[in-house]
């Protein structure tokens, strides 16, 4: 698999996801680098609801995933 658009298992999400949501910042399960945040918006402001999410990318090994920061998932 391409390192470039390789995925994090559901374990390493889970344990990203986890660290995140407790005020941590996230780490790479891979390779241990801090992870990079960026807000990502979405939803439709017209319809009353918007997402507020963050993507954490792992600037070494390229990975990354969408944190639903309100339900504490992966989007």
């Amino acid at each position: 698999m391409n390192d470039q658009t390789a995925r994090f298992e559901p374990d390493e999400e889970r344990v990203i996801r986890e660290q995140y949501a407790r005020g941590n910042p996230a780490v790479c399960p891979r390779d241990g680098t801090t992870m990079t945040v960026r807000s990502i918006g979405g939803g439709s402001f017209g319809l009353g609801y918007a997402r507020r999410r963050e993507w954490l990318i792992c600037p070494s090994c390229k990975r990354s995933v969408i944190f639903d920061v309100k339900r504490g998932t992966r989007n």
